[in-house]
């Protein structure tokens, strides 16, 4: 009976759930919520990752993606029902793989607008990438 009603709280709040979209600002960064950078490995080296981020491509250099692989990685660093963030360089990517991850996926997601650009520009810090 616990996981039928479980399985009915999950279902409606993912069925209503819609992309939020929202600036990157420090208070985001320090509540914790994990923040996924889709953006290319040499954009993470250029300017850095917002600090506590979790660099993990979605296109690479010649805009093609591979959604299983993507998907595959991205559940091991967001746990089912779990809210996150994603950001790339100005919020085009984002807001593609948002909608996508709302609609076909089912997540949670935080659309960080104006990306690392307005990151930068507002003074959140950032931290160099490290390959791991």
């Amino acid at each position: 009976m616990n996981k039928i009603i479980v399985s009915l709280l999950f279902f409606i709040t993912t069925a209503f759930a819609e992309v939020i979209n929202q600036y990157p600002s420090q208070e985001l960064v320090d509540s914790g919520i994990k923040i996924i950078d889709i953006r290319t490995l040499g954009e993470w080296r250029e300017t850095g990752l917002i600090q506590g981020a979790i660099p993990l491509t979605f296109f690479d250099i010649f805009g093609n993606y591979n959604i299983p692989v993507f998907m595959n990685k991205l559940r091991s660093h967001v746990k089912e029902g779990e809210k996150f963030a994603i950001i790339c360089h100005v919020g085009n990517r984002t807001a593609m793989l948002a909608d996508y991850l709302d609609k076909e996926e089912h997540m949670q997601v935080i659309n960080l607008l104006g990306g690392m650009d307005y990151a930068a520009k507002k003074g959140l810090k950032m931290v160099p990438y490290e390959a791991k």
